[in-house]
């Protein structure tokens, strides 16, 4: 009986594991290709679109200074951003907009953070960003996986880190 138990177990526990597998499929995802294709993308974006870009030589991230801002904060970490946003997917479908939204630059996705500090308070950037510095290759609410963002920014206020 006691061996007819633990063959049940083992059983259960090898069904959980292959319903936990459909729900978190092994990931085959290849960074460097999707970065890849990302980058491939947005430069037929911009060529497509005649939008004058500078590409970013450390991370790769493209952006569009529209307007420089003015001031001399030394961003930081801790530096704490107000923004208005809005972001979109390269077909153009919005999926984000806000005014007055305030963050801390630590805590916004990696392209924001390489971009963000390229302007100053009254500032305007847009920033094509791949889809390793938005939310890589997990879905986060209306945007796909491996999704590369396509953001329009101004910053409204920065307030100085204080250490």
């Amino acid at each position: 009986m006691t061996k007819l138990k633990h063959l049940f177990l083992l059983v259960c526990i090898a069904g959980c594991l292959t319903a936990c597998e459909k729900d978190f499929p092994v990931d085959n995802h290849d960074p460097i290709a999707q970065f890849t294709t990302d980058t491939n993308a947005i430069r037929a974006f911009v060529t497509k679109n005649n939008i004058v870009t500078k590409k970013d030589n450390e991370f790769g991230v493209f952006y569009q200074i529209i307007e420089p801002g003015t001031g001399n904060i030394e961003y930081k970490y801790n530096t704490q951003v107000t923004a208005n946003y809005t972001g979109k997917l390269l077909d153009g479908t919005l999926f984000e907009t806000k005014n007055g939204a305030v963050f801390t630059l630590g805590g916004l996705i990696g392209g924001w953070q390489i971009g963000i500090p390229l302007i100053q308070k009254g500032g305007k950037i847009r920033l094509l960003i791949p889809s390793f510095y938005a939310y890589g290759n997990v879905k986060n609410g209306p945007v796909p996986a491996n999704s590369v963002l396509d953001f329009t920014i101004e910053i409204t206020d920065l307030q100085q880190a204080t250490n």
